[in-house]
């Protein structure tokens, strides 16, 4: 049976630090995750990526919380 592959890095070439949270708002990886990457095992890796898709929902999830907050203090409604 040939070796597994590495579990590639899910960098979408679109980084931007959040500035609270430290995390990417392109592969929602940390910080630290980012830089240490090529020395984490696969099964670090593999583990780090099945959060990601709960880490993008989380922070979807903020964000919506946000812009509803916003918009109930603003009268809720675009201006037009």
């Amino acid at each position: 049976m040939p070796p597994l592959s590495p579990v590639a890095s899910p960098c979408r070439k679109q980084c931007q630090l959040h500035p609270i949270e430290k995390l990417c708002l392109g592969c929602f990886r940390t910080i630290d995750e980012i830089g240490r990457w090529t020395r984490y095992s696969d099964a670090r890796r593999q583990a780090i990526v099945a959060e990601l898709p709960a880490r993008r929902q989380a922070r979807e999830d903020r964000e919506a919380a946000l812009v509803a907050r916003r918009e109930a203090v603003s009268g809720g409604g675009a201006v037009g």
